[in-house]
């Protein structure tokens, strides 16, 4: 039997608090290193304000908006999902 080669890993994301979201995003794509531009990301994540301003924010997972332009298709659930298992999940809030 053989073994399935990954194409797709996961090598950085260095987006951090206030701004989770604009970071810059690399992976490997068959060795080669793919970067992603920034703010590429968009969070499932929410946030709101109450009659006094209170700040709420909900956490959510990530969706890739904006891939390279040779980026094959069929890899980009993948890649949503290594984002997910390996980008601590937003929304900070920063940009309000």
């Amino acid at each position: 039997m053989t073994k399935k080669k990954i194409r797709l890993k996961f090598v950085s994301y260095d987006g951090a608090y206030p701004n989770l979201c604009s970071g810059k995003l690399i992976m490997k794509l068959d060795g080669k290193e793919v970067v992603f531009s920034s703010h590429c990301l968009h969070s499932g994540g929410t946030v709101t304000f109450d009659d006094n301003w209170s700040e709420e924010v909900t956490k959510g997972e990530w969706t890739i908006f904006e891939f390279p332009k040779d980026f094959p298709k069929e890899l980009e659930e993948l890649a949503n999902d290594l984002v997910n298992e390996n980008v601590e999940q937003g929304c900070c809030g920063g940009c309000v």
